[in-house]
């Protein structure tokens, strides 16, 4: 990411991640914090633990997966069309690749770094997460001084899928706000 960030010739950059996105910006920022202007963390933690029951279901099962999924992803309300659209573009990715993006999830743990982020920090989770709690976006509002958490309604894990236009506006607002 830095080589990318640097090919652009960029100084500063606000970083935004949703879940496993959310670990990568995270790790971004432990590395190079000076080129970090701000952050926004979607979904996400500072430790990912995934459920052995997950994993073993990516490596035995896959379609069955695919189809538990929105159980745990979305909120009970959520479109079946934004539901089925998410589940097609998931199952083109493959059970190995989804695995591996699961374990990365499961080993990350930066929870011992986290009242070291001093840049702006938006955090947005939907209050029906089921794969990050909003227990985890609290505790990053609490250990961050400059932050501000957002939690929104009638939404889950996929949140920006979920409200796509309250996601958006939050993030605006955090710019405006900011910057």
């Amino acid at each position: 990411m830095n080589h990318i960030i640097r090919s652009l010739k960029y100084e500063e950059v606000v970083l935004c991640g949703h879940s496993l996105g959310g670990a990568i910006v995270q790790s971004y920022y432990y590395s190079f914090p000076q080129r970090v202007k701000a952050l926004v963390l979607i979904g996400t933690g500072g430790r990912l633990r995934v459920s052995p029951v997950i994993l073993d279901g990516l490596k035995s099962n896959y379609d069955k997966f695919l189809k538990e999924l929105p159980s745990g992803a979305f909120n009970n309300n959520t479109s079946v069309d934004i539901i089925n659209d998410y589940i097609k573009e998931t199952s083109t990715v493959g059970a190995n690749v989804t695995f591996t993006d699961f374990s990365i999830c499961d080993t990350f743990d930066t929870i011992e770094k986290t009242s070291s982020i001093n840049v702006p920090c938006l955090i947005i989770v939907g209050k029906d997460d089921k794969l990050t709690p909003i227990k985890y976006s609290e505790f990053f509002h609490n250990k961050i001084e400059s932050s501000d958490l957002h939690i929104i309604d009638d939404a889950g894990h996929m949140v920006m899928l979920e409200k796509p236009i309250e996601v958006n506006q939050a993030i605006k607002d955090f710019i405006n706000n900011y910057f």
